[in-house]
């Protein structure tokens, strides 16, 4: 009787995972829309003064090729802003060099010192916008590169005065080695689809960390920077608290590059359960359901009491039908909407991953404690991350 509850238990899983290839199938149509809509829509002739926010923390990998694609933008009037926590940051060293190399690029360093937020990156964040010439800001994380019109399609919804935010899908860009490449898988399609189905049944009502354009105003609005220093999920509660003021939040049409920086199993662990921890204190419900939409774990489970009940063919049926509608979502997703071609020719991975993103969910579970920066916070409802101490942890 056990093993006919599992069969069963897997075959609902199957039904659930199915139900949301649907909607990301559907979502994937009601984004191109939104996107053909726009582009429909007159453009002023003046485009606005943008202020690029970039905090930076260290050498990382293609560092220099992702500022350099900044410094490269097609647009007639920006600023980028850097700033690190301490002046003999190496990451300051590429940015002298590239401000040598492009000197008609309106470019400045900032160093914030010791951030007194839990939230470091929200800090610098916090020294720029005050910085800032631009009426819109445009808010990218150093390891993101990104294509010459950027800054023209981040901004062109701002042509409707009830646009507060736009935010933008991303691809993941491997550094090297299977793990890099699995958390890449993720990016383009676990999370594209996530963020497709969202915008489709409710509009956007949260941001992307990877670039968030905002009206300064409406930042100021919503109790500027500071009001998310201490919350580990800055993006979300931008977006969130966008949306609450009144204003629009945007999926914009601009597809670009996270590069991953994780290389190994064990950091790539660490930053993939730390991101599903943020989330699950930060939208709790949602994330509970998030554990339907992974299909593998139930094609295992259905191969298991296929095997229990002696139908081992009928185990292997549900398996495979999970198999290949991975392969299916990371196909249609990651190469139909974000256009990575990995995710087309790797498509046989993606059920991997699948599996494996099953597992960091459920480790999400396991306690509220992260690393941050080589901190360690509890996260308490809502997101707020409060210090580790030696005698509390």
């Amino acid at each position: 009787m056990f093993s006919y509850l599992l069969l069963a238990l897997a075959l609902a899983g199957c039904v659930a995972s199915s139900v949301f290839v649907l909607l990301a199938v559907l979502g994937r149509r009601h984004y191109r829309r939104e996107v053909a809509a726009r582009s429909a829509l007159p453009q002023p002739v003046q485009l606005p003064l943008v202020s690029v926010l970039k905090p930076v923390h260290g050498m990382e990998p293609r560092l220099r090729e992702n500022l350099e694609s900044f410094f490269l933008l097609d647009y007639p009037q920006f600023e980028l802003l850097f700033c690190a926590r301490s002046r003999d940051d190496a990451a300051l060293a590429i940015v002298s060099e590239l401000r040598l190399k492009y000197q008609n690029i309106s470019a400045s360093v900032l160093v914030s010192g010791e951030p007194p937020w839990p939230n470091a990156k929200v800090y610098s964040l916090a020294k720029m916008v005050e910085e800032a010439r631009g009426n819109i800001l445009v808010i990218s994380d150093s390891d993101v590169e990104v294509q010459r019109n950027y800054l023209r399609e981040v901004t062109k919804p701002f042509a409707d005065p009830q646009v507060g935010m736009t935010t933008c899908l991303y691809r993941g860009f491997p550094t090297g080695g299977l793990w890099s490449r699995l958390e890449a898988l993720g990016m383009s399609v676990e999370m594209t689809a996530g963020v497709l189905i969202a915008n489709m049944m409710e509009g956007m009502k949260f941001a992307l960390g990877p670039t968030m354009a905002i009206r300064k105003d409406v930042l100021d609005k919503i109790g500027g920077a500071r009001a998310c220093g201490d919350y580990c999920s800055d993006d979300f509660l931008f977006g969130n608290w966008t949306d609450a003021a009144g204003y629009k939040v945007v999926l914009s049409e601009h597809v670009i590059d996270h590069i991953v920086l994780n290389r190994d199993w064990k950091n790539s662990w660490k930053h993939q359960v730390r991101w599903m921890k943020s989330t699950r204190c930060s939208r709790p419900k949602g994330h509970f359901g998030t554990g339907l939409t992974f299909a593998m774990p139930f094609g295992v489970l259905g191969l298991v009491a296929g095997m229990l009940i002696g139908q081992p063919l009928v185990g292997l049926a549900v398996c495979l039908f999970c198999f290949f509608q991975r392969m299916f979502l990371s196909v249609a997703i990651g190469g139909g909407v974000v256009q990575d071609p990995r995710a087309t020719r790797d498509a046989w991975l993606y059920p991997l991953r699948d599996l494996l993103g099953f597992v960091f969910w459920a480790a999400s579970y396991g306690s509220r404690v992260i690393d941050w920066r080589g901190e360690k916070y509890r996260l308490e409802d809502g997101g707020k991350m409060v210090k580790v101490t030696a005698k509390s942890g």
